[in-house]
């Protein structure tokens, strides 16, 4: 399993990149391994929705199940990932590149504290 080290993590398996109060969002390398063959991608939430934190702001769907994406920290969608409408695939190939999610503005008010670093998520799902 792979966990880069700058990252932040969440209970619910998803990673976030931070750049001052703006991140990448997706799921984690071991989230992806358990889903299987990821086929379909659907981001319900759009550029402008502001969310809380562990709203759901959509659904991944593989060949076992669909299970919600969760929204990690409290912010505002700036961007998401359209290139994940014709190659949801890319989730499995390379959860850390070009299978994010969503970009976000983090929330001023926005929780850090429920994020982990790279050791304490590895831990976390016993690795």
């Amino acid at each position: 399993m792979n966990f880069p080290a700058e990252l932040k993590y969440t209970k619910s398996h998803e990673w976030l990149r931070i750049d001052g109060n703006i991140a990448i969002v997706g799921i984690t390398d071991y989230a992806q391994s358990e889903l299987g063959d990821i086929v379909f991608v659907d981001v319900t939430a759009q550029p402008g929705d502001t969310l809380a934190e562990g709203e759901t702001f959509g659904t991944i769907e593989a060949v076992k199940t669909v299970s919600d994406l969760y929204m990690p920290i409290a912010g505002t969608i700036v961007e998401v990932n359209g290139g994940l409408n014709d190659n949801p695939e890319s989730i499995n190939g390379d959860p850390y590149g070009a299978g994010w999610m969503v970009r976000i503005e983090i929330a001023a008010d926005a929780d850090h504290s429920v994020l982990m670093e790279q050791g304490a998520y590895s831990e976390s799902i016993g690795h």
